[in-house]
């Protein structure tokens, strides 16, 4: 028997120690955009993405994104154009057969059916791996998930509640038809606007768990509807896309404003974790709470109100209960309250990110392809040493 001297770890290539969760470790290189935490600052490519939030179109940021310049008015027109033909073209017919079954089967809620229905619309219009593409037909694919993905949440939503699900009017604005196949009725515009300005800051941020997801699955050369579904399943769990929900049961827990403190202390004393206050990134305020805030307020209403008293005692308290931590709102917190205020359903928050969150994946699967390089790290080995001889075999 052939014997390994017994070390931490075998490998023919040098190892590099790396901080728990890759923290600070630059894997690839991006002209999409980046975040500056500690200065409470994010961009798309080279513009500030909080100003794009608040001057720009979905359309216009989208081609930002995806083609690395704001259009002109002829640009712009030709890529309206352009989305507004892939939202007219019909959902295949397995998607549209499968929708009430994923529907009906999805208990942990609508983001795992989308994910399942993204995942059969890519096969079943063909996706082939991208490592087999020009980037003009991945681009165009991309557009075509982009396009798909409200109209399959909303109709995963809709088949939820017993309603029939409703097409897509190109002619609308898209946070103004995703409202309507969600609701049933057009929107008033500072609603579809704040849904809009939701979708323009969800676009990109940093090299997240969703976004680095995608790219290790793009880096294998896999198909792209293989890439996104990769990133809805990162962007599932409650520390990175789920909370804006849960933001929100954090107000319904409250209930009054003479509730605050006690509720607060009780959290904090237990260790759990306040949603919608604190990030992995930002020391400061993130930036994209106060865009949502403001949009929040336009539309008005007694939550809108409760929220900014309950927000203002939590950062007090926060300060108080965690000195030194910096604890501030996070954008989830706004998120929830707009996107509530808008008429968003609550278990449409996460699939609502997820549909913005496309654009930024498909314009990092562009990137990530022209990169032949398969993303492989290494792990450390921790468990008894080897070889070890088999149980009853000498």
């Amino acid at each position: 028997m052939t014997t390994v001297p017994m070390t931490t770890t075998h490998t023919e290539t040098p190892l590099i120690e790396v901080p728990r969760g890759l923290q600070g470790v630059i894997a690839a290189d991006t002209s999409i955009g980046d975040v500056r935490g500690s200065a409470g600052f994010y961009h798309y490519r080279q513009y500030s993405a909080i100003d794009l939030v608040e001057h720009c179109t979905i359309d216009e940021v989208w081609h930002l994104i995806l083609d690395g310049s704001l259009p002109d008015d002829g640009q712009l027109a030709a890529f309206r154009q352009e989305i507004a033909d892939a939202r007219s073209l019909p959902l295949p017919a397995p998607v549209l057969d499968a929708l009430p079954i994923l529907a009906a089967g999805a208990t942990a809620g609508p983001l795992d059916a989308l994910r399942s229905a993204v995942s059969l619309l890519a096969a079943s219009e063909g996706f082939r791996p991208v490592l087999d593409l020009d980037r003009a037909t991945i681009r165009s694919q991309g557009i075509r998930l982009v396009t798909a993905m409200p109209a399959l949440a909303a109709a995963l939503h809709r088949l939820g509640q017993g309603l029939d699900p409703l097409a897509p009017d190109p002619e609308l604005d898209w946070a103004a038809d995703y409202l309507r196949m969600i609701t049933g009725h057009e929107p008033q515009p500072l609603e579809a606007r704040a849904v809009e300005q939701y979708l323009i800051a969800t676009i990109d941020h940093g090299f997240n768990a969703s976004t680095f997801t995608a790219r290790v699955v793009a880096s294998t050369g896999a198909d792209l509807g293989a890439c996104v579904v990769g990133g809805i399943s990162a962007l599932s769990g409650p520390l990175h896309g789920g909370a804006p929900s849960r933001a929100l049961d954090t107000l319904d827990a409250i209930g009054t404003p003479d509730r605050i403190d006690g509720w607060i202390r009780e959290r904090v004393e237990a260790g759990d974790r306040i949603m919608g206050f604190g990030h992995a990134v930002y020391d400061t305020l993130d930036p994209r709470s106060e865009p949502m805030h403001r949009a929040a307020k336009r539309i008005g209403g007694d939550l809108v109100a409760f929220a900014e008293v309950v927000e203002a005692r939590i950062i007090e308290l926060l300060a108080e209960l965690k000195p030194g931590r910096n604890l501030y709102t996070n954008v989830e917190y706004w998120a929830g309250v707009a996107m509530d205020a808008a008429g968003i359903p609550r278990t449409l928050f996460t699939p609502t990110f997820a549909t913005s969150r496309t654009i930024g994946w498909s314009a990092h699967v562009l990137e990530q392809v022209e990169d032949v390089k398969i993303i492989r790290p290494s792990a450390r080995y921790i468990g008894p040493p080897a070889p070890q001889p088999l149980p009853g075999h000498p």
